[in-house]
């Protein structure tokens, strides 16, 4: 036995709370589990445990133990399976958490053919417009839109997004079509997310410029956002992933087209530990080779 074994053995314990569930998990004796245990709290020079004919308790010292080695174990697997990796196929499960209506537009169709290409490969896919935190949840990866803030996750860039401002034929029709943004001022909007005050930003003519935009409708979500502006509540702003097959058939009509801002960038991010993982960084490539090359990106 080593200490990674004796460490792996004590883990077992306290997440199975018993000595005997964690010897039949583990395979082994009761009285050898027991033995190792002690062993190591005679090596440690501490209890780890206090036990009684009932239950287990975790000594505060124990509790540290036990979280420091869970950390250990868990960079020690990383670490051999990013090695084993890099010979073989990927294996294994990526937790993915991606934004709802991008998931919905690319996803549906890349998952499967991802899992195609990649047989011994799953993925469970988180669909929500919060940023995870991918440490503290558990994901091995994230897409994010948009800029990034700082931290010690690693980015990757995946591919442009293009954002629009439109509203429907009939909206313009009744309201009149905005040549420049202050124009908006005068125009019920439907802007994404919550708060008091939103601010849509637009380039072009001269320094860039922002503009205080209200309505009557304001939504976290840019489906929503699309049927509404659709249905003639007012002029939105969205990407083109989500409004694009509407403007394609005229169900919205772009506007203020000279002030497009600049693209926004779609970024899969991960933790530094998965850097090595192999099914992490295949579904990576994969994304960048579908969808990086798209004209006038997505």
């Amino acid at each position: 036995m080593n200490p990674f074994e004796d460490m792996r053995i004590f883990c077992q314990v306290m997440d199975s709370g018993s000595f005997t569930a964690a010897a039949d998990q583990l395979g082994l004796s009761k009285q050898f589990v027991s033995r190792r245990l002690m062993q190591l709290e005679e090596r440690l020079g501490v209890r780890l445990l206090n036990r009684s004919t009932r239950r287990l308790d975790v000594t505060p010292l124990g509790q540290s133990y036990y979280e420091s080695a869970l950390r250990l174990l868990s960079e020690v697997e990383q670490v051999e399976q990013g090695i084993a990796g890099q010979t073989t196929e990927p294996r294994g499960t990526i937790r993915l958490s991606a934004p709802l209506s991008f998931a919905l537009a690319h996803l549906g169709c890349l998952l499967p053919e991802f899992l195609q290409r990649y047989r011994d490969v799953t993925v469970e896919v988180d669909l929500s417009d919060r940023p995870v935190d991918l440490l503290g949840e558990g994901y091995d990866l994230a897409l994010r839109i948009g800029v990034l803030e700082d931290s010690t996750l690693i980015a990757r860039r995946i591919a442009s997004i293009q954002r629009v401002y439109c509203a429907s034929p009939a909206y313009l029709a009744e309201h009149g079509t905005p040549d420049k943004p202050e124009d908006l001022l005068k125009h019920d909007c439907l802007p994404y997310g919550h708060g008091r005050q939103v601010q849509w930003r637009f380039e072009g003519q001269g320094k860039p410029l922002t503009v205080n935009v209200t309505g009557r409708m304001r939504v976290n979500n840019g489906e929503l956002l699309k049927d509404a502006a659709i249905a003639g509540m007012g002029i939105t702003y969205l990407p083109t992933f989500i409004v694009g097959a509407a403007l394609k058939d005229g169900r919205l009509v772009p506007v203020l087209e000279d002030f497009r801002p600049e693209p926004l960038t779609l970024s899969a991010v991960y933790p530094q530990h998965r850097q090595g993982s192999r099914p992490v960084q295949a579904f990576i490539e994969f994304l960048r080779e579908r969808l990086d090359q798209r004209e006038g990106g997505l």
